[in-house]
């Protein structure tokens, strides 16, 4: 039999949708055996081994970030394609069953968040050669998305962040034309948070390529930008292989581009 306290703080600290891990509820005051017990009483569901659902939770995508956030010791957002895609600014219509996630982070993700469930795959990206580790937490380029009421909200990067992000998939995973179309579609962006973000920014390819696209659709926001105060690096850029080098941003571009 369970005991009463334990199954209230159990109620408390895994609120129906999301999810945890057994050493986060024992550093959570839970004592293993009580976990162990609400396993074979079925209180706990288990999604997959040391991953726990309470009773009859279903978790979606949403749930399983949101979760890995409070859980995680390091900062980890949606971000790139996938933040965008949170915004309505993809620019495209998956017509697959699967849900592509994608998440950045400093550190690897756990192994088990991609065998919670085979329709959804989260996809790891590095900040190491993007973002300070001190960026990670500025609340002003992360966006909150309260999408179940009394659950923490889902951290995703605001648009400025999310298209730096996605531009460093150029041309291995992400095409030119996907790349032009999402600059197209972000006419409003904050010029400042946009500056901030280009001089924090360490990966140079993101950065040269940003500010090619961002010329090429000439947005208002555009001219409010210092270029020549940003640490762009030394020498070519080979992005579009066999492409022709834009002499302003030292970066190869598709030959068909104007």
């Amino acid at each position: 039999m369970l005991n009463a306290e334990s199954r209230q703080r159990l109620k408390l600290i895994l609120p129906a949708g999301l999810l945890a891990t057994k050493p986060w509820l024992v550093a959570q005051g839970l004592n293993p055996h009580f976990i162990d017990n609400a396993v074979k009483s079925q209180t706990l569901l288990i999604l997959t081994p040391g991953v726990y659902v309470r009773e009859a939770s279903q978790v979606n995508w949403k749930g399983v970030v949101t979760s890995l956030q409070r859980m995680s010791l390091f900062p980890v957002h949606v971000g790139g394609l996938s933040a965008l895609d949170q915004e309505g600014l993809a620019h495209y219509q998956s017509r697959s069953k699967h849900i592509h996630i994608e998440l950045y982070a400093e550190t690897a993700l756990p192994a088990w968040l991609n065998k919670i469930d085979s329709n959804i795959h989260f996809e790891w990206h590095s900040t190491r050669r993007l973002w300070p580790a001190s960026l990670m937490q500025e609340k002003r380029y992360l966006r909150e998305d309260h999408w179940r009421e009394s659950l923490p909200p889902l951290l995703y990067s605001t648009p400025e962040k999310a298209i730096i992000e996605a531009l460093a998939a150029v041309p291995t995973a992400m095409s030119f034309e996907h790349a032009d179309q999402l600059m197209q579609s972000l006419p409003t962006l904050s010029p400042k948070k946009v500056d901030a973000l280009l001089r924090a920014s360490s990966s140079i390819k993101s950065k040269r390529l940003f500010l090619w696209l961002s010329q090429q659709h000439n947005h208002a926001w555009f001219k409010y930008l210092k270029p020549e105060e940003y640490d762009l690096g030394v020498g070519k850029r080979e992005i579009a292989r066999g492409g022709r080098l834009d002499k302003t941003w030292n970066i190869t571009v598709p030959r068909e581009s104007n």
